[in-house]
């Protein structure tokens, strides 16, 4: 017996294989050897190699409270590791899943494996020659779950991966007018409509609030719409996208030593993106639109200044107390647009405020609106693993919003309670008819480590999320 790092020997080959299976402690290939039993169940964490006759083995530790989520971390770890290890390929029995994990259904195992494993590979290194990315493949064997349960795991993967592509890129290269042109190409034969509003529509519309924000940077604004009609006899489900490209804060220019990260502020439109493409590809008998406001917020002498107030569509005005409140401001139009469509059903999802980060921490975005449905999307997030909590619209917050000069102010008079006076201002363009979340996610939009399926970089959080909910109300 030899110990080398993670990985113990017992009368093997001391040497890594290409292939890997990957089995559960209670498999009879470990407890009928008691050096290796010993091993398994003395090693720290989730799961650990060994090599056992020759044959590398990847051993799963058992646990009692299993949650599908806790499966896909699994599964990524797992994946990360032994492609860091260049291992070619895994293979994996969905029987020794469904026993392994038995208190769980059965697809929903073999899918959460698959989505895991898939996202645990995934890597940005498009702008770094010197990684080498590679991915181990994964087979699953013994399957009488089908190759549905394996397919849909796919899918799910692919469309977070698009949404952490999305978010990920350089905003020089992913801007408010090669944006649009990437989803036309994306949703190419999908069956996914796709609508670009350049800036003279985006004028003819009234869409004040994108044309505003957009006013200082050298990209003109846009606005896509993103319509796929899996069953019209369904009610129309408006997934909103905040898709500013990047954000200095405009003339109220952020500070930082490091501001990289702000090209992910587009990480509202990443979500519905990779939303509309899991409904797509999935084929779900859904009826949804998705609409996407692009901006850049950068300062010119031609950007828009505190004080200024912008007349929207609707007739409601707001002035303009601080430039880097911009993202309820182009959501503003978004949401009156989702009225024209009249959506029975509106979620948008946006990076709008660091309040709630520093209410929920970084892993569980907040949602205002409808009470009834925010417990419902809880259900769905705990379950899909994009976390997120239930907070307030408090009335006796509105009126910090005040103007002396506009309808309202796009910030709050109060230094506290930022997420919900963001809420609240959102919610004074939610259409009279329509069923509202607002999901803030500005805490959850990228890892700053490798963990479970996430790598350190943007998590592609909503897709799944949304996509979930638009199924679950289409019902």
């Amino acid at each position: 017996m030899i110990h080398s790092g993670k990985i113990i020997y017992f009368k093997g080959r001391m040497k890594m294989s290409n292939n890997v299976q990957i089995i559960f402690e209670s498999n009879a290939l470990i407890t009928a050897n008691l050096a290796a039993k010993n091993f398994v169940e003395n090693h720290v964490g989730g799961h650990c190699s060994v090599l056992l006759e020759g044959a590398h083995l990847i051993v799963l530790k058992e646990k009692s409270a299993y949650t599908t989520e806790k499966i896909r971390s699994i599964a990524g770890e797992v994946a990360r590791d032994l492609s860091n290890r260049k291992v070619e390929k895994a293979s994996v029995s969905a029987l020794d899943l469904l026993e392994g994990f038995k208190q769980l259904e059965g697809n929903d195992i073999v899918t959460a494996f698959v989505e895991g494993w898939t996202l645990g590979t995934y890597q940005f290194t498009k702008y770094k020659p010197s990684a080498k990315p590679f991915a181990t493949n994964l087979e699953v064997t013994e399957n009488q779950e089908g190759e549905k349960a394996v397919v849909t795991g796919e899918i799910r993967a692919e469309a977070t991966a698009f949404s952490r592509d999305l978010m990920n890129e350089l905003s020089n290269v992913l801007n408010p007018e090669t944006y649009p042109r990437v989803l036309t190409e994306k949703f190419s034969g999908t069956g996914v409509e796709v609508n670009i509003l350049n800036q003279a529509k985006l004028e003819e519309m009234e869409m004040n609030g994108v044309l505003t924000v957009g006013r200082g940077s050298k990209y003109a604004p846009s606005f896509v719409e993103l319509v796929y009609k899996g069953d019209t006899t369904k009610p129309l489900v408006a997934l909103v996208g905040k898709g500013v490209t990047f954000d200095t804060g405009g003339i109220s220019l952020k500070s930082g030593k490091d501001l990289s990260d702000m090209r992910m502020d587009m990480g509202g439109s990443a979500a519905v993106a990779g939303a509309m493409l899991l409904l797509a590809k999935s084929k779900a008998p859904v009826n949804v639109v998705a609409l996407i406001p692009m901006v850049e917020n950068t300062p010119d002498n031609t950007s828009v200044l505190p004080g200024e107030v912008i007349a929207y569509k609707n007739g409601k005005t707001v002035q303009v107390g601080n430039t880097d409140a911009e993202g309820r401001l182009i959501l503003a139009d978004a949401l009156i647009r989702a009225g024209e469509w009249h959506a029975e059903y509106i979620v948008d999802i946006a990076t709008l405020t660091g309040a709630v980060e520093n209410a929920l921490g970084p892993s569980l975005a907040g949602v205002f609106g409808d009470e009834k449905l925010s417990a419902e999307l809880k259900e769905i997030g705990d379950e899909n693993g994009d976390f997120v909590w239930p907070l307030p619209l408090f009335d006796a917050y509105d009126d910090s919003l005040a103007s002396d000069y506009a309808d309202m102010n796009n910030i709050s008079s109060m230094n506290t309670a930022g997420s919900i006076t963001a809420g609240l201002f959102l919610r004074r363009f939610v259409p009279e008819n329509s069923k509202w979340l607002h999901v803030d996610m500005a805490g959850v939009m990228e890892k700053a480590k490798a963990t479970g399926y996430y790598a350190k970089s943007a998590t592609g959080y909503g897709a799944r999320l949304l996509a979930d909910f638009t199924v679950k109300v289409s019902k």
